[in-house]
């Protein structure tokens, strides 16, 4: 059986992963998965139709966000959860067939395998069935971003916040995958769904911020204390609220891991006494540090790496994650929450971390805490304290390329900030790099969603300077890419008009020449380059 799969920054060869994924990926379940967006894009051609006769409902669009959700790069590896996607993604998709009387010549609608079929069915409708490489190209493109969307609306579902016209789109933009589109109209897709994502994001900042508070400047420790803990990692805040409130009382800690660090910074999750801090850094270095934790770790999303004996009946999956082989903790039933006892009885039998590293880390920078200080930045600006500020945000990864950004942090002159959101932070944010004038000179934004606070950080200064365009501002952007959330926040980038940004470590594999010649012209993406030249560019505006 063979795949291809290039939905990455690290795919092989910077061509295509078509043997094993390097995130550890299987032909089969890297096939299962192309199945599954097959399979959703048929149900997105039933749902369009079912929309319009006024029929559909949210559920549908939630299911196929988290159907998305499940094959973005490092999060389900489990083929009997993804199948079991398949078969409710066919299942749904022929109820709404049945309701409207519905007939289509479209193969993803009317397509009905045995689960036996699968494998056979799956080799013939993945990345390369699409022969033309540009069509293909701008298609990957919009399905990545709509992976990385899916996975924030997902997020701002589970507290209760959700809007028709996100799912819509989404529903829509998989339908336009199944259509003969001229390049124009594949391009306004894709722009579109730059649109969308500053809405999805702005909608998961409502959530996160009404439901827990604005995230606030805080020490974060980095150190354990002598108790058993959990460790818990991904995105997924309601997961870490309700693992908060069951190991209340318990004798067990709480630790975040990886993207779960800005959970921190949230003033409701501060009066949890057993809530100790931080311990580790990005996701690529998850096996010894959940070796050296002792305890078990809970995933919440992605990023999984190949999980190892060392640790592998300790580490609990949630929501759209998986690995096979690992206890997976149900969804939450409507109104109800997460049964988490097992993860907590499991801690109880663990021996306490080993302390890996001491001391503290400051972030908490979201929008609303850098604004309030808006008033001493314009000043440090007009004053030229302050004479740039370099957005790093974006994912971390494995290649010894992205020694590059830490470059970068240590090479930028001491008169800049750098804003930052992502795991791309651990690169720099443990560097002591000082300040300006009482002003930390890494803020740290949050999750790799908040960079929706930085770019509606980038627009109120714009207005605060009364400036007509954002691109005038004295902002570079310095941008980290691994998965499909980084690619969407991209493309919310530029629907806000950004430009010059530099993209690394390489550019996208999913990206044709012509299309990458387009991306170029329209909004000068560029790739990074050596650490001198990128600093003197960007200390020039370049």
């Amino acid at each position: 059986m063979s795949m291809f799969c290039y939905q990455c920054q690290e795919t092989a060869k910077g061509t295509g992963c078509n043997i094993a994924g390097v995130c550890g990926k299987k032909a089969e379940t890297a096939n299962l998965q192309d199945l599954l967006v097959f399979t959703l894009r048929g149900l997105a051609v039933v749902a369009e139709e079912a929309k319009a006769q006024g029929k559909l409902d949210n559920s549908v669009g939630l299911f196929i966000s988290q159907a998305l959700f499940a094959t973005i790069t490092n999060a389900n590896f489990d083929n009997d959860r993804i199948t079991v996607l398949i078969k409710e993604s066919l299942a749904k998709r022929d109820a709404l067939k049945a309701e409207l009387g519905f007939s289509s010549t479209e193969d993803a609608v009317n397509w009905n395998g045995s689960e036996a079929e699968f494998a056979a069915k799956a080799e013939t409708v993945g990345v390369l069935s699409q022969p033309n490489e540009d069509v293909r190209s701008l298609r990957e493109l919009l399905i990545y971003g709509l992976k990385g969307m899916a996975a924030y609306a997902d997020h701002a579902a589970m507290l209760g916040y959700q809007k028709s016209e996100i799912f819509d789109f989404v529903i829509s933009a998989l339908v336009s995958t199944t259509k003969d589109l001229s390049v124009d109209e594949m391009i306004e897709q894709v722009m579109k769904c730059g649109e969308v994502a500053v809405t999805t994001m702005a909608l998961l900042d409502e959530a996160n911020t009404s439901t827990y508070g604005n995230p606030e400047i805080t020490e974060v420790n980095l150190g354990v204390s002598n108790k058993p803990g959990i460790l818990i990692s991904g995105h997924d805040l309601k997961d870490m609220e309700e693992l908060l409130k069951q190991t209340e009382g318990t004798g067990v800690d709480v630790y975040t891991h990886s993207e779960m660090l800005p959970a921190n910074y949230y003033p409701e999750f501060k009066k949890y006494d057993h809530f100790i801090g931080n311990y580790g850094n990005a996701w690529w270095q998850q096996d010894k540090e959940f070796t050296s934790f002792n305890g078990p770790i809970l995933m919440t999303t992605n990023c999984i790496t190949p999980v190892k004996d060392a640790y592998k009946d300790r580490l609990f999956t949630t929501g759209m994650a998986g690995w096979p082989g690992c206890t997976h903790i149900s969804d939450r039933a409507d109104g109800g929450t997460k049964d988490f006892s097992a993860i907590i009885e499991k801690a109880k039998t663990c021996a306490p971390p080993v302390e890996i590293e001491t001391g503290k880390i400051v972030g908490g920078f979201a929008h609303a805490q850098v604004m309030a200080l808006a008033d001493k930045v314009v000043d440090a600006v007009k004053s030229g304290a302050i004479k740039r500020f370099v957005v790093m945000a974006g994912c971390d990864g494995r290649h010894k390329t992205r020694s590059y950004f830490t470059e970068v942090a240590e090479e930028l002159p001491k008169d800049t900030i750098i804003l930052t959101a992502g795991c791309a932070k651990y690169r720099y944010n443990k560097l002591d790099l000082g300040d300006i004038g009482g002003i930390p000179r890494v803020l740290d934004a949050g999750q790799c969603n908040d960079s929706y606070s930085l770019a509606y950080i980038a627009l109120q200064l714009k207005e605060v300077f009364e400036l007509d365009d954002i691109n005038d501002l004295p902002i570079s952007y310095d941008i980290a890419w691994y998965e499909q959330k980084a690619v969407v926040v991209l493309l919310a980038l530029l629907y806000l008009g950004v430009k010059h940004i530099r993209l690394g470590p390489t550019l996208p594999a999913f990206l044709s020449p012509n299309v990458a010649k387009v991306l170029v012209e329209n909004f000068d993406i560029k790739p990074i380059g050596d650490v001198q030249s990128d600093v003197a560019a960007i200390m020039a505006g370049n």
